[in-house]
This record gives structure tokens, C-alpha cells and sequence, in this order.
């Protein structure tokens, strides 16, 4: 059932995206057609007008020119409003495109993953894939600022799940995801104004800005000088043409010049952030409109979270919205004649880089909590789209009440495509208890292990697992699967497993954390196969007298025997098997120890020489 729901939202995907397609070929051909009007327009009124100035004089040449804008001029304003359209259609296409692309895991045409430093100090953030190329945090973030996607990236990450934030979370996505639409309006209205599509607008950059020294010398004082001599130069200069005055104004104007030459230096840095600031302004204003204009109805959670952008008077998109007055104001120095010849007559500049600094102020108290709503709202967005688009995924029951629980039915990994991936059934209910898997290579051991990982990382950011069902108690994660071997640190690869393996056992041993749920990939796999052995042992009776469970996949048959001596210990095993000279697996956890190995196999079908 949840397939047939997951293949008919792709479906209506796959129908709205054709629509856009057959909208934009439309929309294309009439901005080819405006176009060569434009032109047409242009060159007959530029004949006209030449014709008029050549043998009529300069009166009829005026308005025969005149009369030539006003065609070209509607022609232009249509152009450009076919052509917002159809930056709008692309973007929204692209949205949908995306959608489908996340739903199939076509990773060519998701937006690639922001580059990240490597976390070798955190827990499981290299082994379970959560972040990096083709990752979790790849296929779900959808946030058109870098801060909503790293909200989203810390969230995957968080080694220190609290059921009350969970909860929170959870209650905000079971809402988004019944509002597809404004999701993809919020993308939208943000991408409108973006610079580059797949490129994270950067909050920060603007908190940065904000929380700079802001303590600038007041120009007031100036401006009460340079405001009244203005207005004496213009009077002065008005009875010098009547004659009534000789130029006194002259006196006057150098004195005014002289003054606000001295504020050059002063105001400089000023012109620099608004140019800075009127991309971003825009940008937040467009989406701050949005949010308030949304009707929130019975989404009592989102309209909470939204809440900054309802409350009683100025809303925060018409603050920025005179703020952009005041950038736009500034702007005039683009035009260096327009620019000169007013900043001559009255301290244009002076007066608005005054405002600037009020400005400044105001934002520095209400821009930080507007932008938080923001990017929270853009990380849950992420976690919702992907629930929507994957209807047969359900939210873990976070259990309280017990220390040590986790049941899952039907559990898979949610970076393998719906026609490959095999989901299995496991559970680990008691302090102590330890999952040896045994297997072949390629049988799908550390699969299963990333697929717990992930799982347990996507519940506690509040978002839905891929399962039938989960209930999980709350668990100190970590992992040791991917090893990286520092070179430039001088590391080994056996010395920095033996670290990891080593920072695991101390994290399992505390007592102020929640209990740990561990996932280990062959233990001591840098060394010979009898110290590997010895060491493997006394690590795995470490831990099963420790406060965590886990999941130990492992090569070493040897190793099962454990389960004689461990109580807390169980075999499981995935199989393999060879027919028409190909190696089969099934992918299916087993009760029990593996009763066969591959490698043979694999050499042998690969012609080389085997015993």
C-alpha cells in the first residue's frame, strides 16, 4: 500500500513537471516574439526620429521621439515580465525535478553536498554516510541557506538525543509534511532572489555584519549644519539669477563642500555594507512576506514557530522593506552624474548613511531571532519533503520508560533504491546484549550496520525511519566502520582503529550520557589473524559488560563461540550461494552463525588459482 502511495506521489510529480515543461516552451516563444518587436520597435522609432531631426527640427524631432518610446517602452516592460515568469517556472520545475530525482535517489541531479571539514573526532558522522556525496544529509537538504542545511547536518549528528526536542520536532513535520505546497513556495520565494541556483545563501555573513562595532560617531551634528546651509545656497543661488543678490552663494557652497568632504572618509564603509546588504535584503524579504501572508490555520505547532512574523505592528518584511529604501537610496552613487550633482545641492549621502546606522541598530535586536525561525523552518522543511516523498517510511516510538530497547520490523537503509533494497527484522532489549554477524563478503553486513545507524540518526533528528515499525530507547551513538588512516598525522591505520575502538570502549563505560548503542565493522582488521583474534575477544567480553548494546559484524568465525561464554552475546549471519557461476545473496538476516564463507568462491570465479 505504502508503495502504490509512494509511486503515485511520483507520478503527480512526473505530471505537474511535464505541465511546467510544456508552460516554459510557451512562455519561451512569446519572450521571442517580445523580443524581436523590441528590436523592430527600436529601430523603426530610431528611423523616425532620425528622419524628424534631419527635416522637420528639433521641435517635431522631440515629439516624434517621444512618441517612438512610449511603443518601445510597453514592449520592454512586457519582456521583462515574461521573463520573471519564466525564471519563476524554472525554478519551480527544478523544484519538482528534485523531488523526483530524491524519490529515486538519482544523485546526478540532486544538488550536491556543501563541502565539509572531515569530523574524525565525531562518533559516527564518517561511517553511517550522513554527510558528504551521496549522503543522508545530501538526499534530504533541501534549504536554500547554508545555515538551514548545517541546522539539518548538526541535527543528523546530534550525539545527544533528548526525547523533549524530538517530540518538538516531530509534531513540526507531521504538520509540513500535509503542506507540500508551502514548502515548495517557501523554496521558491527564497530561490527568486538566490544568486546561483544550488548555492546556500549565507545568514551569517549578515549576523557577522550585524554584530560588528556599530558604535560609528553620530553625523547628526553634520547634518544640522549642511541641512540649513543647503537650504541658504539654493536661496542665495535663486536671488543671484534674479538679480536681486551678486553670487554670495558661491561663499556659501564652498563651505558646504568643505564639510562634506570631511565625511567622505567617515561614510565610506557605509556604502560598502549596503551594497552588501541589498541582495540579502531582498532575499529575506520576499520570504518574510511569504511567511506572513501564509494562513497558518489548525497548524498550531508551525504558526508557534512562525510567530515573529505575526505578532502586532511593523511586520519584519516592512522593516526590511524601508531598510531596502535606504540601500536603494545609497545606490545612487552607480550613477556618478546623477550622484555628483545632487550630493552638490543637498547631503544626500550624509542623511542616508545616518539611516543606515539607525537602521543597523534596529536589526541587530530583531534580524537574529527572524533568521532563526528561518533556518529551523528550512531543516524541518528538508526532514518533512523527505517523509512526504517516502510515504512508506513511519515515526519511531522513543521509548522513556526502559534504558535498553530497540525493536524494528522491516528496517532498511534509505541510500539504497527501493528495487534492491532487502528490509529486515532485529531487536537488542537488555544492557550488555551483542549482535555478532557473520557473513560472506558482499553479503550485506555493513550495509545492515549503516542502515541501524542511520535509522537511529534520522529518529532522533524527529524525522521518520525506514520501517514497518521502530521503538528505540535513547542511545549514545557510535560507530567504528570507516577508518581513516592519517598519514600526515603519522597514524597507521591499525593505531588509529585502535583509538577509535578505544574512545568506543571509554564512551561506553560513562555513566553520565545515555547508554551506548554500538556498531563495529571487523575489529582489528590491521593486524595478523592471531593477534586480530586475541584482541577481538577480550574487546567483545569488555563490552558485554558494559552499560551499551550493539552490533559487531565481523569475518572471524572463530568468534561465534563467544555466545557459549556470553550470555548477552547471540549469532546472526547473512548468506551466500553460487549458481550459473554468480554469486547469489539474499541480504536476509539469519539467526545462528554463518555456515559457509566466500572468499574461495570469489577468487575461484575470478580464475585465480585456488587450492
Amino acid at each position: 500500500m505504502r508503495h502504490g502511495k509512494k509511486l503515485a506521489r511520483r507520478q503527480g510529480l512526473e505530471r505537474q513537471a511535464r505541465r511546467l515543461r510544456a508552460r516554459l516552451a510557451s512562455y519561451q516563444r512569446r519572450s521571442d516574439q517580445l523580443s524581436r518587436l523590441r528590436l523592430a520597435v527600436f529601430v523603426l522609432g530610431g528611423a523616425a526620429s532620425a528622419f524628424a531631426l534631419l527635416n522637420a527640427g528639433i521641435w517635431p524631432w522631440i515629439g516624434v521621439t517621444v512618441l517612438a518610446a512610449v511603443p518601445f517602452f510597453t514592449a520592454v516592460y512586457f519582456h521583462r515580465q515574461i521573463e520573471a515568469t519564466i525564471r519563476r517556472a524554472q525554478i519551480w520545475l527544478n523544484i519538482k525535478e528534485t523531488h523526483i530525482a530524491r524519490m529515486t535517489l538519482d544523485w546526478e541531479r540532486i544538488p550536491p553536498a556543501q563541502p565539509v571539514p572531515p569530523r574524525f573526532d565525531h562518533p559516527f558522522a564518517l561511517d553511517l554516510d550522513l554527510i558528504g556525496d551521496r549522503s543522508m544529509h545530501q538526499l534530504l537538504d533541501t534549504a536554500v541557506t547554508l545555515e538551514g542545511s548545517q541546522r539539518l547536518r548538526d541535527w543528523l549528528l546530534d550525539g545527544a538525543p533528548d526525547a523533549e526536542r524530538i517530540a518538538y520536532r516531530r509534531q513540526l513535520i507531521q504538520e509540513l509534511v500535509c503542506l507540500p505546497l508551502f514548502r515548495d513556495k517557501l523554496r521558491l520565494n527564497a530561490a527568486l532572489v538566490g544568486a546561483k541556483p544550488n548555492e546556500k545563501w549565507p545568514g551569517q555573513r549578515l549576523l557577522d555584519w550585524l554584530a560588528e562595532q556599530t558604535e560609528r560617531p553620530s553625523l547628526r551634528p553634520t547634518l544640522l549644519i549642511l541641512l540649513p546651509l543647503a537650504v541658504l545656497n539654493i536661496v542665495l543661488w535663486l536671488l543671484n539669477i534674479t538679480g536681486i543678490l551678486p553670487p554670495w552663494w558661491a561663499a556659501t557652497w564652498l563651505l558646504y563642500m568643505i564639510i562634506s568632504m570631511a565625511q567622505l572618509r567617515r561614510i565610506g564603509p557605509i556604502f560598502h555594507e549596503a551594497f552588501f546588504l541589498r541582495d540579502g535584503l531582498e532575499q529575506l524579504r520576499t520570504t518574510f512576506d511569504f511567511l506572513e501572508r501564509y494562513r497558518y490555520g489548525r497548524n498550531l505547532a508551525l504558526r508557534a514557530l512562525c510567530q515573529p512574523f505575526l505578532g502586532e505592528g511593523k511586520r519584519p518584511s516592512q522593516r526590511l522593506k524601508r531598510i531596502g529604501r535606504v540601500v536603494a537610496a545609497i545606490g545612487l552613487q552607480k550613477n556618478p552624474f546623477v550622484w555628483l550633482t545632487i550630493n552638490a545641492i543637498i547631503p544626500w549621502d550624509i542623511y542616508f548613511a545616518d539611516r543606515l546606522n539607525q537602521s543597523k541598530r534596529d536589526l541587530q535586536t530583531l534580524l537574529p531571532a527572524w533568521l532563526d525561525v528561518w533556518f529551523e523552518l528550512e531543516a524541518l522543511n528538508s526532514i518533512a519533503a523527505y517523509a512526504y516523498l517516502n510515504p512508506e517510511n513511519s515515526y519511531p516510538e522513543i521509548i522513556t520508560e526502559t534504558d535498553y530497547s530497540f525493536r524494528a520490523t522491516a528496517l532498511g537503509h534509505p541510500l539504497i533504491p527501493d528495487e534492491t533494497r532487502i528490509c529486515n527484522d532485529f531487536a537488542l532489549e537488555k544492557a550488555g546484549q551483542i549482535a555478532l554477524i557473520t557473513g560472506s563478503n558482499m553479503a550485506g553486513k555493513s550495509s545492515f550496520l549503516r542502515a541501524l545507524g542511520v535509522n537511529l540518526a534520522l529518529a532522533y533528528a524527529g524525522g521518520p525511519a525506514l520501517a514497518r515499525s521502530l521503538q528505540t530507547s535513547l542511545f549514545h551513538l557510535y560507530s567504528s566502520i570507516r577508518i581513516s588512516d592519517s598519514v600526515t598525522d603519522g597514524f597507521s591505520y591499525f593505531y588509529a582503529e585502535v583509538q577509535r575502538l578505544q574512545a568506543l570502549l571509554q564512551a561506553s563505560a560513562r555513566n553520565d550520557a545515555p547508554p551506548l548503542f554500538f556498531l563495529i565493522d571487523e575489529i582489528f582488521r590491521g593486524t595478523n589473524n592471531r593477534e586480530r583474534l586475541i584482541g577481538s575477544r577480550a574487546y567483545i567480553q569488555a563490552l558485554a559488560v558494559s552499560a551499551g548494546v550493539g552490533v559487531i559484524a565481523t569475518h572471524d568465525l572463530e568468534l561465534v563461540a563467544l555466545a557459549d561464554d556470553l550470555p548477552g552475546l547471540q549469532n546472526y549471519h547473512f548468506r551466500d550461494d553460487v549458481k550459473d557461476g554468480r554469486m547469489i545473496f539474499d541480504y536476509k538476516l539469519h539467526p545462528g552463525p554463518c555456515p559457509t564463507t566466500n572468499a574461495l568462491k570469489i577468487m575461484r570465479l575470478a580464475g585465480l588459482p585456488v587450492p
